[in-house]
């Protein structure tokens, strides 16, 4: 009946190749063969179901029953529930029709099964048969297929349900409309516009890694969101590239990053031999190298993470050297005064410094000259992504200066005495 050295073959293809197993596989033939079973053979109502061994191809086929009470089911004959009655029914008092070729009363279920209990199968022999009609073998071989699916759903779920939070490599398939699709193996892999890094382009056939942050189960098949703008995708590069972050020994406490350009970074060591921020640099700066490398060349500023929130500040300014610091607990704001030349450290080309040094704290962060009484250059919000107005306002400040200054001196040079003996 069944070419089983096939079967075997194609059993054994299924869970090496996409990781059904093979129960799952055996199981979908089983229903399969039942479905057939009753539509050519089978009467309405009939509960059908087989066995298939695939060592020795032989098939079986039973009917079930379930025992049910009486008092269950509507018998013919039985004066049937009226609208009115069915519509103020509970769900659990609205009866069902009996058939006799899917339910057994108790009382006959006990000549059978002398220990049967309400809801219990009882199964009968059927006839084996060897033949099916072009219709239903049609139909078996669709309930394989989906049977196979759903399975191979389950396996991909699992596989790469363990992955998430993990960077998973693939190849690019192609680029639409912003959006990059990677090939996976099992499954199509997506990275949003919003979750590339600006700077970069991809073809089709490159190869790409990529933070696993979601998978989602879709009419299409299973959808791994992948990200390379993510903050966490940074953090992954560094566990790779330093072990002391993969033992533990090293943590990275916050990460304040504007993907593609610059990024801040505060760890912690929990070894006091050990030294964090050297451990993230490697030796010579390898490590760090790496990281920006492989993010199309972002620039990643290092500091020590520390629980005195004036002193995390200070490091999160870095390279600006700080003069003095204020905190205001009610607002949560830090005003930051430095000195007029590192004033534009401090800031960061269109805030960029400040913006995530207050990202990384999680302190709003207003930055004033040490030359200008209660006057502030800047702020940054913890969150916020454009603090481009205030830089703005400030270097026309000081274009505004040098002109004025500028304008001054040749107005001076104009009124100035000639020296004597000279001719005018």
């Amino acid at each position: 009946m069944f070419d089983l050295k096939v079967i075997n073959s194609v059993v054994e293809q299924l869970e090496e190749e996409r990781g059904i197993p093979r129960e799952k596989t055996l199981e979908a033939i089983a229903m399969a063969l039942a479905t057939a079973y009753k539509k050519e053979y089978g009467k309405k109502g009939q509960i059908v179901r087989a066995s298939f061994d695939q060592n020795s191809g032989q098939v079986e086929f039973w009917q079930v029953k379930i025992v049910v009470d009486r008092d269950q089911v509507i018998m013919e004959g039985d004066e049937e529930m009226d609208h009115t009655e069915l519509k103020d029914a509970n769900v659990e008092d609205i009866k069902i029709r009996f058939n006799p070729e899917q339910h057994m009363l108790i009382d006959d279920a006990k000549k059978i099964k002398r220990d049967a209990q309400i809801g219990d199968e009882l199964v009968f022999p059927l006839e084996t048969k060897a033949d099916f009609g072009r219709i239903a073998a049609q139909t078996a071989k669709q309930i394989i297929i989906q049977k196979i699916r759903e399975a191979e759903k389950v396996s991909v779920m699992g596989e790469y349900g363990e992955k998430e939070g993990e960077v998973v490599a693939g190849t690019v398939e192609r680029v639409e409309r912003g959006t990059v699709y990677i090939d996976m193996g099992r499954a199509v892999g997506i990275i949003p516009y919003e979750e590339q890094i600006p700077s970069e382009r991809w073809k089709t056939g490159d190869r790409i890694r990529a933070y696993l942050y979601a998978v989602e189960e879709t009419p299409k098949g299973i959808v791994l969101k992948l990200s390379r703008a993510h903050p966490k995708f940074l953090a992954k590069l560094f566990e790779t590239e330093a072990p002391e972050i993969a033992a533990g020994t090293v943590e990275i406490k916050a990460i304040a990053r504007e993907a593609g350009s610059r990024s801040k970074v505060a760890v912690v060591s929990h070894d006091s031999h050990i030294d964090p921020i050297g451990s993230m640099v490697g030796q010579r700066g390898v490590r760090v190298s790496t990281v920006t490398s492989e993010l199309s060349g972002e620039k990643i500023d290092i500091v020590e993470w520390n629980e005195d929130p004036a002193l995390f500040i200070e490091e999160a300014l870095s390279p600006a050297e700080v003069v003095s610091l204020e905190l205001d607990e009610n607002e949560h704001r830090a005003i930051v005064t430095v000195t007029e030349d590192e004033q534009s450290l401090a800031i960061g080309k269109g805030g960029q410094n400040v913006r995530l040094a207050a990202k990384l704290t999680g302190w709003k962060i207003d930055i004033k000259s040490a030359g200008d009484e209660g006057e502030v250059l800047d702020e940054g919000e913890p969150g916020e992504e454009t603090a481009d107005e205030a830089a703005t306002e400030v270097v026309a400040e000081i274009v505004a200066e040098k002109a004025e200054k500028a304008a001054q001196d040749k107005g001076q040079a104009d009124v100035t005495p000639p020296a004597e003996g000279s001719k005018e």
